[in-house]
């Protein structure tokens, strides 16, 4: 922060030393605010945004001590320094100990180091800012965090949700067509036999040879196979009638799949010939 962007408040019973706290201070750019008044001293720190206060130790209606430990409940932000003497300099470093003042400085000061002074004090008052800063936003990332954990948990619980659906209904759809009363075969693009039910097991003379994985080439007759085969592109279902599979003679209906399985496999169907 440019220092002409920092405001100091001075309270002290003596004029001379807040004429001389004022003049120092100026030079350096900062803001001051100077009164002998605790109580008109709270209010400019309520009207104020001040970043610093130095108060004397010893004055008429109360210490330095008292006031600032009011000004760290009510501005805990502000950084507060105590000027004193040196027979006070053990009650201030208790003071300091507790936390109710950054730091305490004799009088009479050197105007070098008490401008040295007020600059790392300023600094100090930087540095919490930043850390402050930077735990809110850690609080708001940690938060944002915990909203996209807890929708991923929904996402995850719906989607497992969805998948528990499908299985069942993939389970359900299996065991309706296992029970179909007629033979019903699934063939891959490649000619393999993908999928078949109970009824294609039970064909007589072939139902052994009828298995998932097998060529279909190696299942039905070699014409009847590369007949149905090259119906992998054909528009609607075709019929075969009347074909002798195995010790059978059966109406074959062959279904080419369609939408994004489309020419990817074929649906095919017995029933006996009447």
């Amino acid at each position: 922060m440019d220092e002409k962007g920092y405001s100091i408040l001075c309270i002290d019973d003596e004029e001379n030393i807040l004429s001389a706290m004022k003049r120092l201070l100026r030079r350096e750019g900062y803001r001051i605010f100077a009164t002998s008044d605790a109580s008109e001293a709270l209010a400019m720190l309520a009207a104020n945004p001040i970043h610093l206060v130095i108060s004397d130790q010893r004055m008429p209606c109360t210490s330095g001590t008292e006031f600032l430990s009011i000004v760290k409940e009510r501005h805990p932000e502000v950084i507060r320094i105590i000027l004193t003497g040196y027979t006070d300099v053990d009650s201030i470093t208790e003071a300091v100990n507790k936390g109710l003042i950054y730091k305490f400085l004799l009088k009479p000061w050197n105007d070098e180091d008490l401008k040295l002074d007020i600059r790392q004090a300023l600094e100090q008052y930087e540095l919490i800012q930043a850390n402050k800063a930077l735990h809110e936003k850690i609080m708001e990332q940690n938060e944002a965090l915990r909203l996209v954990n807890e929708n991923l948990e929904d996402l995850i619980r719906e989607r497992t949700e969805e998948l528990e659906i499908k299985n069942h209904s993939l389970e359900l759809a299996q065991a309706v067509l296992e029970d179909v009363p007629i033979p019903v075969v699934g063939i891959s693009a490649e000619g393999f036999v993908a999928l078949t039910n109970k009824s294609t097991l039970q064909l007589p003379g072939i139902g052994i040879r009828m298995r998932v994985g097998f060529d279909l080439g190696d299942c039905l007759p070699a014409e009847l196979s590369d007949q149905i085969m090259q119906c992998m592109h054909a528009p609607n279902p075709v019929t075969f009638n009347g074909r002798r599979v195995g010790d059978a003679v059966y109406d074959l209906c062959v279904s080419p799949l369609s939408g994004r399985f489309g020419r990817r496999g074929l649906v095919l169907t017995l029933k006996p010939s009447t």
